[in-house]
This record gives structure tokens, sequence and C-alpha cells, in this order.
């Protein structure tokens, strides 16, 4: 499949570019320059093409050991990753020595390049138009990537480097009649996890993995030392990562989707409107997720916002691996192992048994058994239990320890099933679903986790009234 790497100065619209050819609003978009920092890829399709399109860095001349020229060493790597460069300036604005200055760069590249000037709707691109043929890249695209004008003009320049034998047919009348009649932005609704149960098969298909927690606390030296790769960018400045960034990988043959997010903070110290909008972005890749790493920082265990990204995590159903990052900087470990233990026990009892993994992340320590303990989460949180094994074990439980009564009445629970898994959902049958206190509920979850071997993943337990068949006077 072709590959697009879109470049240029800050600020020209390559993000918008990305959304509009990925068809979801994948990458963080604003007015600020330099939002974009990692580069990052998505499927894409525009009149009957396929392709991956890939996002990156506004260029600057930069080559000292700034953040800027760590950004740029990122996206001279996916240049060298592509098939085709498109290289992207601002229509309105003209010309400047910048984009000047990596023509040339570009032009001494391998990477066959097309020249796209954005932002040509309306009267005020057409001088940055023309002038843009001084650049010597050949007839500049003009679209407008905000509001998706000449896309059938994109078509037309990415057709002569598409592989000879295409994935897919476009419609009657060529791909660049379906382009111009392809006007709509797909916003990319995440749906919610199919409730059928599916084969743990990850050759056909991945395990969703995010990697979440306070800022620097060493997400993306985290992901960087599971792929063994400089795949995003690291530093001590805070608030590095602000898209989340997707990165296929294997492990041991199995397949992962791992993804990069921001750094969550306290709702009341955000401020900014970019950290807002990274924020959202972590939230919408958690509601994605399967299994959840929450990193933390040996140095600060379980601190009240590592509480709250973790409950967030098993309200959204999602299961639970904890990453205790920097371990080799822990002097007293049998204490701060017990410190942590003790509070997951006291904090998170709703989902106890929470695998916990101790890693250094810089020194690539402990990696395959963090990997062990998210597939063993994955498996648990798609388990199913028989109908039957759950209504013995019911039985048991009843017999042993009825629910209280109720002025002066006895709750009869009738039976229970298991409605679904991912995560594993039960529901129980019984006269007054109102009246069954919270604490035997409890005692119920706590049951199942133990007997059935569900440790670690939030459990559900619905309450289901059955139907009184002489409700309604009997039958003549």
């Amino acid at each position: 499949m072709l590959s697009l790497v879109i470049v240029g100065r800050p600020n020209v619209g390559k993000s918008t570019l990305f959304n509009r050819l990925a068809g979801k609003r994948l990458a963080l978009v604003d007015a600020t320059p330099g939002v974009t920092r990692d580069w990052r890829s998505a499927p894409g399709r525009v009149g009957g093409i396929e392709f991956t399109v890939i996002d990156t860095a506004g260029l600057e001349e930069v080559f000292d050991g700034s953040l800027e020229a760590r950004m740029r060493r990122q996206t001279e790597r996916a240049l060298a990753e592509a098939d085709v460069c498109l290289f992207l300036i601002d229509a309105r604005t003209g010309l400047t020595p910048l984009d000047r200055h990596f023509s040339l760069w570009l032009r001494r590249q391998p990477t066959p390049v097309v020249l796209v000037a954005n932002k040509c709707e309306g009267r005020e691109g057409m001088p940055g138009l023309y002038e843009a043929y001084e650049l010597g890249l050949g007839d500049p695209v003009p679209l407008s990537a905000e509001h998706g004008e000449g896309l059938a003009d994109l078509v037309e320049a990415l057709l002569p480097y598409m592989p000879p034998e295409p994935t897919t047919k476009a419609e009657p009348g060529g791909a660049v009649a379906e382009v111009r009649a392809w006007g709509g932005f797909d916003g990319g609704a995440v749906g919610e996890d199919d409730e059928e149960e599916e084969p743990l098969d990850y050759e056909t298909k991945p395990l969703a993995l995010a990697i979440v927690g306070r800022p620097n606390v060493g997400k993306s030296t985290l992901l960087n030392a599971l792929v063994g790769q400089e795949r995003v960018l690291t530093g001590p400045e805070p608030g590095m990562t602000r898209d989340a960034i997707t990165v296929e990988w294997q492990w041991h043959g199995r397949r992962l989707r791992l993804v990069d997010t921001a750094g969550l903070r306290r709702q009341a110290r955000i401020e900014e409107k970019l950290e807002k909008l990274a924020t959202a972005d972590t939230l919408r890749v958690l509601r994605m997720a399967e299994v959840v790493i929450l990193v933390l920082d040996a140095e600060a265990i379980l601190d009240k916002q590592d509480l709250n990204i973790a409950r967030h995590v098993l309200e959204e159903g999602r299961a639970l691996v904890v990453a205790v990052n920097k371990w080799d900087t822990v002097t007293n470990r049998t204490e701060a192992l017990a410190r942590l233990s003790d509070r997951l026990e006291a904090s998170l009892p709703q989902a106890r048994g929470i695998p916990t993994v101790t890693v250094s992340a810089l020194h690539g320590r402990n990696l395959d058994e963090l990997c062990e303990a998210v597939f063993g989460a994955h498996q648990t949180w798609n388990r199913r239990v028989s109908t039957s094994r759950l209504n013995r074990w019911l039985e048991g439980v009843l017999e042993h320890h009825p629910p209280p009564l109720v002025h002066g009445r006895r709750i009869k629970i009738r039976y229970m099933t298991q409605v679904k898994a991912r995560p594993p959902t039960f529901a129980l049958w019984l006269n007054k679903p109102a009246d069954l206190p919270e604490s035997y509920l409890r005692y119920l979850i706590g049951g199942l986790r133990e007997a059935f071997d569900l440790p670690g993943v939030p459990l559900r337990l619905l309450q289901r009234k059955g139907d009184n068949p002489y409700a309604k006077g009997p039958k003549r």
C-alpha cells in the first residue's frame, strides 16, 4: 500500500490534511504552531485509492539537542520510510525563506515530492499558488484541507505513484469523479466493543493496549523500550506527548496496537486549550483500549491522581495492569511493594488482584514480565463462565450466606447468568432488586472473582426482576 508523509513548516495545515485524508479527527488541530511533535500514521482512502498517511511535526532549521531538533529528526525518519512526500505550503501566507530552504532539502531526498498549496479557498490564496512554481517541484496542487476542496487534483497527482495492482477497484467514472462527489467528513465516532465473544487470535486482531499515567512518569520511554526504537519523543520537558501515538508491534508472534498518550493531570490544573485537547484525546483512547497500562513513578507510588486514573480505567470497563517505572532508583523495595499493595487493596477494591510489575523503561528491565501480565489480563477480561457453573456456585452461596431480610421479608434470588464479557458482566434475577443491599452485591462480586479466577478486572453485576405470571390475574 502506498504511504504518504505530510511535511512542511509549522502551522501550514498538515494535521488538518491528515485528518481529512484519514477521514477521522485523529490529530490535534490548533492555531498554535508546533502542536504536532511525534509522527503518526493512519489508513486513508480518497477517490477509490487506499494509502497510509503520516502526519509529522513542523520542519524547522534546528540542529542542536533542543526539542525542535528532535522533532525534525523524527520527521526525517518518517520521510525515509514513505513512498511519496506531500510538501505543504500556506498559499495565503506565500513562500517563506523556510519553505525555500526545505524545498531544496527535499529535492536532494530519494522520496518523490508532490507540492501542495493549502488554504486555497477563495481568491486570497491565488498569489501564493502562482508563487509556488518558484520552488521547482512541479505544478503545485491547490486545495483546502479545512473545507475538503481540491482533493480530486491531489488524487490525479498521486495516481502515477500507485502500485501496479491496486487493492481496491474504483467506482465507475474513475477515481477523480468519486472524489468530486465526496464532500463529507467522517468524525470517526468510537463505537462500543462487540458483545459477542471473539476468539483470542492475536494474529488476526491485535490487542489494543493504551499506556497512561501522570506527566513525566516514563510512558513514552516505556513505549520506545517495548518496540526497540526511538519511535516517540522523550525528554525531561513536562507534557512532551500531546497526540495519542499508535504503534503496531509484535511480542512473541502476538500482535499489539500500542498507544502512547499525554500525561493526565488533575482537572483543576488544566488551563491551556492544548492540554484540554490532549486530555480529551487520552480519554478517547481509553474508551477504545482493551488493556491499559498505568505507569507509576517509583518515587511517588499511587498518589491521588494515579488513583483517579485507575478508577476511570475501571469505570470504562478496561483491564488494568500497573507498571511501577524507575524501579532501579528505589532503595527499600520491600517497603515500596508493601505500600503499593496496601494502597491498591484499600483504594481499588472493585478490582482486587490487579497485576503489578516493576520495570525500568530506561534500562529495558522486566518488559517480558509486563507483556505477560498484559496478555494474562486480556484473557481474564474475555473470560466466560457457563450458566450451570454459575448457578451451582450461587446455590452454595445462598445456602451458607443468604441475603438479609428486608422489612421482615426474604429476598429470593432465582438464578444468575453471564450476559457478556469484555469486561465480565453477570445478571442476577431476583424478586426485589431495589431492596438488595449494596454490601451483599459486593460480597457476591468478591465471591465471583475468587471462585472463577477473575482477578484484576472490573466485574459488573446487573439486577433483573423476573416477571410474575400471576400479576395480571389468572388466564381464562
